[in-house]
């Protein structure tokens, strides 16, 4: 005969042990033992409710309240033993507070099933996940904004791409401010994310509700949510808050890895655009001369872990029936995983940007050669009134006769300038030097510096906007 001590907390209709195997795959608590804080608190909530409403004695709340602080304290304190037989975060603390007060503690599990007690527990870590992502979003912001208008005094200048070829100078800080820009919505997408899943499903219960009296609208309040879930199927059975907390966190990770990218790029020998600083660089076993990215490329390369957290996620919801599936016990590991890559990736990239050392005279060359004034050329001459189709064509050509003779445009004689079209000459062609370009670009949103100044303005307002 079974122990009454090590019964499953749901074997009444069960004649045979749950097979060793089979509780091994179907155990939880491996990694949803993350979520006893929240676990523990929906049930402080859930008991003081019962409590409130009639369904238990107030020394049963007191009791029951007692022992599952004792039972937080202990894990707190790491005394706390999880035990793989008890499947998940849900029975191990159940269980727990059973051998620490008795019977009583199986009124806890009134008018609540573990659909909705999971369901709970996980909207409410996706909640601050998705609060605490926003906020290290906005710190990276600020520095990478405080980059910008450091880089704008200098007005260093460094060369804008296209297919990664040299397509306008532009000012470093404008490129600063073009991160600034995606990180505002970055922190958006957490933001808006969480206020969708300020919903409490707890008291949802299995799937249908319960014909318990209870009150809903004050558990949500004593959890901090905003209102109950309007749908108990859709309380116990949904998780596109866990997706929407990943698709943001994708997206932010692109982001992060487009930075990475470029970087990396800049840091070569070849480039020369930076200098990274030591404390987050690395050497090489073999090379002495090695300073390899290292923050960089994981930062690039954990972007591929994120996106596929989002589409396991995605892949496995698909498929399922409302409401709970066992499937969705796949749902957390991605979400805990994407978190934390998150979490240190932007702490790393707010930590080194300050500390990268930007080549202004190296920027600034760079900017110069491969005929990003051209373009330039082209407007002066529309401004004359050529088509600009034609001054296209006409600059276009004067591209092919510098490159094949590896001259830049300012090199070309007037009589190969006026050849091309008697409205230019040598002077036209100098005086469109990679300062005056970047001062030309003034149109709203563009790199003249006016305008960046005007960015970084209006970027600090927003700052001060929750």
């Amino acid at each position: 005969m079974t122990n009454t001590q090590d019964k499953k907390l749901w074997g009444g209709r069960f004649a045979e042990a749950t097979d060793g195997l089979v509780e091994l795959f179907n155990a939880s608590v491996g990694f949803d033992q993350r979520l006893a804080e929240q676990d523990i608190r929906g049930s402080l909530a859930h008991v003081a409710m019962l409590g409130q409403v009639g369904i238990l004695t107030a020394e049963e709340v007191a009791q029951i309240t007692d022992g599952l602080n004792a039972v937080l304290s202990d894990i707190r304190a790491g005394n706390f033993e999880w035990r793989l037989d008890r499947e998940d975060v849900h029975m191990n603390v159940e269980a727990a507070l059973r051998d620490r007060i008795g019977p009583v503690a199986g009124k806890l599990h009134t008018a609540r099933s573990r659909n909705d007690q999971v369901a709970v527990d996980f909207r409410l870590f996706t909640k601050e996940a998705a609060l605490d992502l926003a906020e290290k979003t906005r710190a990276l912001r600020v520095v990478m904004l405080a980059e910008a208008e450091k880089h704008l005094e200098g007005g260093v200048i460094l060369p804008g791409y296209t297919h990664l070829q040299v397509a306008q100078p532009i000012l470093l800080s404008h490129w600063f401010m073009a991160y600034v820009a995606m990180l505002e919505r970055d922190e958006g997408r957490f933001r808006d994310a969480a206020g969708r899943m300020d919903e409490s499903p707890l008291g949802s219960s299995a799937l249908a509700g319960t014909p318990w009296p209870i009150d809903r609208h004050a558990t949500a309040a004593a959890l901090g949510f905003a209102r109950p879930t309007a749908n108990s199927l859709d309380g116990v059975g949904s998780r596109d808050f866990a997706l929407e907390f990943l698709s943001a966190c994708a997206i932010l990770s692109a982001h992060l890895s487009r930075l990475s990218e470029e970087l990396i790029l800049y840091s070569t020998f070849e480039f020369g655009f930076i200098t990274l600083p030591d404390s987050h660089t690395t050497g090489s076993s073999i090379m002495p001369q090695k300073k390899n990215p290292d923050v960089s490329e994981l930062a690039r390369g954990k972007a591929g872990r994120v996106f596929g957290n989002l589409m396991g996620l995605l892949t496995v919801v698909k498929g399922t029936p409302l409401a709970y599936n066992k499937d969705l016990q796949e749902d957390k590991e991605g979400v805990f995983d994407s978190y934390d890559t998150l979490s240190i990736v932007l702490r790393l990239y707010a930590e080194m940007m300050p500390k990268t050392v930007w080549h202004a005279d190296v920027t600034g060359a760079a900017a110069a050669r491969g005929y990003s004034t051209a373009t330039d050329v082209a407007d002066f001459l529309a401004r004359q009134g050529v088509p600009f189709r034609e001054a296209h064509e006409v600059v276009g050509g004067l591209v092919g006769v510098a490159s094949r003779s590896g001259r830049q445009l300012w090199d070309l004689s007037d009589e190969e300038l006026r050849a091309a079209h008697p409205l230019l000459n040598a002077g036209v062609a100098q005086s469109l030097t990679v300062e005056e370009s970047v001062r030309g670009r003034a149109s709203f949103g563009g790199t003249a510096p006016g305008r960046v100044r005007e960015a970084i303005e209006n970027a600090r307002q927003g700052l001060e906007r929750p």
